[in-house]
């Protein structure tokens, strides 16, 4: 019987066993002769039996609510209906349990369900339980019994399975024939209770039982009360009967509301308490841990202060006695130094730290202010002139206008007639003034190009001359430099590469104000540098 109240899930031989367990037991204590303390057995054992077997009916059912696939549903299934078998055994072979089944709190939890299969089963032991003791509804409270009913009319009211109607009706009609106080207590507490039975229910395919029903409800309505209530009933009946199936509805609402907060609660309940018992074990720890490791420094200050100790002793009973105080006095003069040392490194490094910060911080905003001054002037330099606009077209009183006026000003001012010989004089004229300025424009670039040339020379003259060694240490080689003109361009042209490779190998933060060059294209500052004082022979062309 202990055993029940396990989780078989994790034990071995799983909820089969538990069933198996549960027949078992059934079994056993019916036709038990029990000779040594019999009513200890009739009065504790076997409403403990009832209890766990509910119990263990309760999380089978709600295994096979949550099961998925159809060879689990049908074990579970199975095993309930062995489990529920075994109580119907039990209170058979003992009729005072039938009451201490009704008042379980687990039966009522069983019967509140909105799973047909497991609800019909649930209502075959209501309907075992009436056969093999009829009057056990008048011997449980009121309470229950108001539960009880409550729930059988809601599922009338709140399904259209005929499976769970006929189940109903047969129960109700079985509670009529058995019990006339319960029939009264049927037609007074559930007024609109005969309309439902007789406009959803009718031609389900159990009219026997439900005709039987309904005949005992209009019997006892009628013999209670003359002619004239009847027909004051029926006036008030549609209103009777929807107040009950809105009672019978609410009531079962709140039930299962009530019901299904509860695993939820005390799953809630166990995992705050789990989580702070969890969170005290670890202070616990983490404050052992630390108490662990205060002991341990201290022993090891301790044990250090002792070898300092040691040491200075030792070197005490080397050193003479007129020695001690000069000893003493360089311990503390290199024990300070050590410790002007110490504070003069942490505050050179304190001070670095800050400085190299501070200048960090002015280089890069002197690279962003020098990158975004460069984009500024290359952008206002290459500003884009602006599109032309087209003229707007002119309407024809415009035009109109416009024509007279230009036949206006020829009337005013005629123009003269030239002949064809005339014409031709001009032309030769413009022709001989084009050709004298296109001569005079040749001569001019050549002169141009004559004082460039000349310009350049003189100037790669006297950079060599400047960058030409003394008398003394003149060679034939420096001579070879003034004789000729081919090796000085060399010399620049060699000067102006190195320049451009060295350009091209600047790391990127030389060179973070030129991303909007491109990468062929070389500041002019940096050519013109190395390039204007070059002197190349030849001649430029146009």
């Amino acid at each position: 019987m202990l055993v029940l109240r396990q989780d078989h899930s994790q034990l071995r031989g799983g909820w089969a066993a538990a069933a198996q367990l549960a027949e078992i037991l059934s079994h056993c204590c019916v036709g038990l002769e029990v000779k040594e303390d019999p009513e200890e057995f009739y009065k504790k054992f076997l409403p403990s039996a009832i209890d766990n077997l509910l119990f263990l009916g309760r999380r089978l059912q709600a295994r096979f609510i949550r099961a998925v696939k159809d060879e689990e549903k049908q074990d579970f299934l199975h095993w309930f209906q062995t489990v529920t078998d075994a109580i119907c055994w039990l209170f058979g072979g003992h009729i005072r349990l039938a009451a201490c089944v009704l008042q379980n709190d687990h039966f009522l939890q069983l019967l509140i369900t909105d799973d047909v299969e497991t609800a019909i089963i649930m209502m075959s032991l209501l309907h075992n339980i009436l056969r093999v003791n009829s009057s056990v509804l008048l011997q449980v409270d009121e309470e229950t019994l108001h539960s009880v009913l409550d729930e059988l009319v809601y599922k009338l009211s709140s399904t259209t399975n005929p499976v769970i109607g006929n189940a109903v009706t047969k129960l109700l009609l079985l509670v009529a024939k058995f019990c006339k106080q319960l029939v009264k207590l049927l037609t007074a507490r559930y007024k609109g209770l005969k309309g439902l039975l007789s406009k959803q229910w009718t031609g389900k395919g159990f009219d026997r039982d439900l005709n039987q029903l309904l005949d005992l409800l209009y019997l006892e309505q009628s013999n209670g009360k003359g002619e004239m209530q009847v027909l004051k009933f029926n006036e008030t009946f549609r209103r009777h009967q929807a107040a009950c199936i809105i009672q019978a509805m609410w009531r079962g609402f709140q039930t299962r509301k009530r019901l299904k907060k509860l695993p939820q609660a005390v799953t809630t309940l166990q995992r705050s308490f789990r989580a702070k018992r969890e969170q005290e074990l670890q202070h616990l720890k983490k404050q052992k841990e630390d108490e662990a490791l205060k002991l341990q420094m201290q022993l090891q200050r301790q044990r250090a202060m002792r070898l300092f100790h040691e040491r200075q002793l030792a070197l005490l009973e080397i050193i003479h006695a007129s020695q001690v105080n000069k000893y003493m006095e360089e311990l503390e003069g290199k024990s300070a130094l050590t410790i002007q040392r110490f504070w003069r490194g942490y505050r050179a490094r304190r001070n670095f730290h800050q400085q190299r910060q501070s200048l960090k911080e002015y280089k890069a905003a002197v690279v962003i202010q020098r990158a975004a001054c460069k984009f500024l002037e290359k952008r206002r330099r290459r500003r884009p002139l602006s599109p032309w606009k087209d003229p707007k077209g002119l309407t024809d009183e415009q035009r109109l206008a416009l024509q007279q006026k230009v036949d206006d000003y020829i009337k005013l001012h005629p123009a003269s007639q030239m002949s064809e010989e005339m014409s031709k004089e001009l032309h030769m004229q413009a022709q001989e003034k084009l050709a004298q300025f296109l001569l005079r424009s040749r001569l001019d670039q050549r002169a141009v190009q004559r004082r460039e040339t000349l310009l350049a020379q003189v100037n790669t003259d006297v950079e060599l001359l400047m960058n030409a060694p003394g008398l003394a240490e003149t060679t034939e080689k420096d001579l070879d430099v003034f004789v000729s003109r081919s090796i000085p361009v060399a010399t620049k042209a060699r000067q102006s590469h190195n320049t451009m490779l060295k350009y091209t190998r600047w790391p990127w933060w030389k060179r973070l104000g030129d991303e909007f060059v491109e990468d062929d294209v070389i500041p002019d500052d940096a050519l013109n540098a190395e390039l204007g004082t070059l002197f190349i022979g030849g001649r430029k062309s146009f």
